[in-house]
């Protein structure tokens, strides 16, 4: 039964479909020209503003670049614990 769910919604690849996804993460990060210290930098950065506002963990935030449709896009999901009512605003 695990099996069929993991191919059901991709839970297990093979070598050459990871080693595929891996490519396509580095070339998407080399047309938007974001080095990993770069990356990294933004991740720092989008923690520091949306702990303003949100309580989460930051271990489990997970930042990543995609292509889709000719476009490169910055994806960003936040695992959220709790929402700040009092941020200062």
């Amino acid at each position: 039964m695990a099996g069929f769910l993991d191919k059901l919604f991709g839970g297990s690849k093979n070598s050459k479909d990871v080693a595929k996804d891996r490519l396509k993460l580095v070339l998407i990060h080399d047309r938007a020209s974001l080095s990993p210290t770069m990356m990294e930098n933004l991740r720092k950065d989008l923690v520091q503003v949306i702990s303003k506002y949100l309580d989460f963990d930051e271990n489990a935030l997970d930042v990543q670049m995609a292509e889709q449709d000719n476009m490169t896009m910055l994806e960003v999901n936040i695992p959220v614990a709790n929402v700040k009512r009092n941020s200062g605003m």
